[in-house]
């Protein structure tokens, strides 16, 4: 109790920096949530968006629901994320008080003095512990109003979410992944557009995954202690698709800012006495441009192993077979979300690799070199 030693105890306990930091963190997941809410939701409701057998058998995959499910998760997540974050405010305000209290009994010259120190402090702690209980109170009262009432699901959801919000971004991501190739089957634009979000989750879920140091000790031991346990293998299973997922929205960027720069050069070039402003807009639109143009192209080369197995199919068959490989993720992703069963978690993260090193890893690494070809000088 060295910190509080005059004052005898600390009168407003917390760690503001780890409370901001939950905060953030569920703040982050709610977005992320909130936009595969939005996207399931609009292709439930509006089926006229995507019709066919792949349309049907995707629907009929999922829980008709999942997008209240998603909906609720996310609500309940951006409620106490702002509840955290005040509570964090609260706390910062709480501790300046506390340090001045201890402050003033530290200097106190007279037994009253130092008394009314004291009074203080335990005037403060009667309003920290009401303060904290009050947030507790609100953030569950979120928790029961808002999240869904089935508990086993709600407990799978809502547990997974807080616990670990990457592997939430690379559901998210998968799920998103699946929907944005079977759009794309009938419009081409909105499909792209849709799997380029996805792709954005899968870079956020692989920074969040690798700089967690539980998620990198589950691969270290399994190379330096040979613990090839189901940890080591649902991390490296996730590593592959966070990987894997994160190279059509890497080689857009990449490619848009080559085009990019190139094209604001030569217009700056165009005009040596005109500042670096006027070469913005065509630096913006070429890399717009060829951001998308890329993004297109990538979507359009198959698997080398699925081409080959596929090679006298039409290309709507080879099409047709990527949404139902696709739907295999996204499948796992929402079963992710069930009650607890490790068989059924086991199954997945087998059914994960098993396309990751069939489908997903031979068709990155082809893609990737499609992109390094076009950006070689």
């Amino acid at each position: 109790m060295t910190e509080y030693a005059a004052l005898g105890f600390d009168p407003a306990p917390g760690n503001p920096a780890t409370v901001l930091a939950l905060a953030k963190k569920l703040g982050a997941s709610a977005g992320s949530l909130g936009e595969a809410s939005r996207v399931v939701k609009d292709l439930v409701s509006h089926s006229s968006a995507w019709q066919g057998e792949a349309a049907t058998a995707f629907r009929a995959s999922l829980s008709q629901d999942l997008p209240r499910y998603l909906g609720a998760a996310h609500t309940s997540l951006a409620e106490a994320a702002r509840r955290l974050t005040g509570w964090h405010d609260t706390l910062v305000s709480h501790r300046a008080l506390a340090t001045r209290y201890e402050a003033q009994a530290a200097a106190a010259k007279t037994e009253e003095a130092l008394t009314d120190a004291r009074r203080l402090a335990r005037e403060l702690a009667a309003e920290h512990g009401t303060a904290a209980r009050r947030v507790a109170q609100t953030l569950n009262a979120a928790t029961d109003r808002l999240a869904p009432k089935e508990p086993g699901l709600l407990a799978s959801i809502w547990n997974k979410i807080v616990d670990d919000p990457a592997d939430a971004m690379s559901n998210a991501s998968a799920i998103l992944g699946a929907i944005g190739a079977g759009v794309a089957l009938v419009c081409p634009p909105a499909g792209l557009a849709i799997m380029l979000v996805g792709s954005g989750l899968s870079l956020a879920a692989l920074a969040m995954h690798t700089s967690d140091p539980k998620f990198r000790k589950s691969l270290s031991d399994g190379f330096t202690k040979g613990q090839f346990d189901a940890d080591f293998w649902k991390s490296s299973v996730t590593l592959l698709g966070d990987s894997v997922g994160a190279v059509p929205g890497v080689a857009a960027v990449a490619s848009g800012a080559k085009a990019g720069t190139a094209a604001a050069r030569a217009a700056m070039a165009a005009a040596p006495e005109g500042s670096a402003v006027v070469g913005l807009a065509p630096g913006a639109t070429a890399f717009r441009q060829a951001a998308w143009s890329t993004s297109d192209d990538l979507r359009q080369l198959d698997s080398p192993l699925t081409g080959w197995a596929m090679r006298s199919s039409s290309q709507h068959a080879r099409d047709r077979v990527g949404v139902a490989v696709a739907g295999t993720g996204a499948l796992t992703a929402a079963g992710d979300y069930g009650p607890d069963n490790e068989a059924v978690e086991q199954g997945s993260t087998a059914v994960d690799g098993t396309r990751g090193v069939l489908d997903d890893a031979p068709s990155a690494i082809r893609k990737s070199g499609h992109v390094w070809s076009a950006l070689r000088p």
